[in-house]
């Protein structure tokens, strides 16, 4: 048996830390088509009608659960905790006590540390045939975090070919959380060598600067008169090679926008689309930024489905989400969890033809 992106499931059955994974394979009526494994929560496929009809796969990933367990690209289509994007030195102070991260990129912590929440395996239910519950129990001082974290996402694929992600989260003591998908999107297909082509729109007026360690200076500034400019439409390309510092730093895109709307609110943050597929994405979300990553670190030496080679851009990530080392920036969006509240997230990858 083959999925619809011509994966074998059967090669993603294993054991990682004596935990069985496997995949699951969500359908919806429109017959589009989404893969995903417990092993740190990754969309696989996503499979989406393009302007003739024909299924599309639109995220990057490998054929099989050993080649994501030896990855280059560890994060392709996971969920990053218990902090997606990075702590400066791997280091904050919460209620008076100081804690030490595992620092994993360049001087920083990235994505959780060692072995984030894209490293673990997860408990999963399918509820039907469009839907996934996931669920993890993050125990106190795992990557050097407080409190026991439970956390609960739901993956669904609509009727309207809408990949649905909701997270819930409850600690039993003050803790830090900043949960975000790092699904790798190219909307040609996966496997098209390039998403410089590709038409993008971010409602947001500002984005954060960073030093060259990709940790923001604080204070968001104006994207007008910058490539960051996306307010309206342009290629993801037209302007990545711009001498402009923040594009050096980062060797293309990889910023946080600054979302144009209030913390919590459901709004339209992204439009992208290629003008090979006809296909449109469209990103809402209930988060206050997006991380825009346009794979610029990938190196194409490795193989990914299908034989197919992941040169760097050839993919963007829009990884909706707080704002890097909030928790050393009083003035950012919090991302302390108390446990008398529950996070809650939402963010959908909305697909159609243009």
């Amino acid at each position: 048996m083959q999925t619809k992106s011509g994966l074998n499931p059967a090669g993603f059955s294993g054991k990682v830390d004596g935990q069985d994974v496997q995949m699951y394979i969500l359908t919806n009526s429109k017959g589009a088509e989404a893969t995903v494994i417990n092993y740190g929560a990754k969309i696989v496929s996503l499979s989406v009608p393009d302007k003739n009809g024909n299924l599309v796969d639109v995220v990057l990933g490998h054929n099989n659960l050993d080649e994501y367990l030896s990855s280059e690209e560890p994060y392709f289509g996971a969920v990053c905790g218990r902090t997606g994007n990075r702590i400066a030195k791997g280091k904050f102070v919460l209620d008076g006590v100081t804690y030490q991260l595992a620092i994993n990129n360049g001087p920083n912590n990235l994505h959780g540390g060692l072995k984030g929440f894209n490293a673990v395996v997860w408990t999963a239910k399918q509820l039907d045939s469009q839907t996934l519950e996931l669920t993890y129990l993050s125990k106190d001082g795992e990557e050097g975090f407080p409190g026991s974290l439970n956390v609960k996402i739901v993956y669904k694929l609509t009727d309207e070919n809408a990949f649905e992600i909701t997270y819930e989260a409850t600690t039993d003591k003050a803790t830090i959380l900043n949960l975000t998908n790092h699904s790798y999107f190219n909307l040609s297909g996966e496997g098209d060598p390039s998403v410089n082509d590709h038409s993008l729109v971010m409602h947001a007026s500002t984005y954060l600067p960073t030093d060259d360690t990709a940790i923001p200076y604080g204070k968001p500034e104006d994207v007008k008169g910058t490539p960051f400019d996306f307010l309206t439409a342009h290629t993801i390309g037209e302007r990545i090679d711009d001498d402009f510092e923040q594009l050096h730093f980062g060797k293309g895109y990889d910023h946080t926008f600054v979302l144009d709307k209030k913390d919590g609110e459901y709004a339209l943050a992204v439009e992208c689309s290629s003008p090979k597929t006809g296909i449109e994405m469209k990103v809402y979300t209930t988060e206050p930024g997006v991380q825009v990553y346009t794979g610029n670190w990938m190196s194409g030496n490795f193989e990914g489905k299908h034989g197919h080679r992941y040169p760097a851009r050839a993919a963007v990530c829009f990884e909706t989400q707080h704002f890097p080392d909030s928790i050393n920036k009083p003035e950012y969006p919090s991302v302390v969890l108390r446990p008398e509240d529950t996070f809650k997230s939402k963010t959908v990858f909305a697909f159609s033809v243009k």
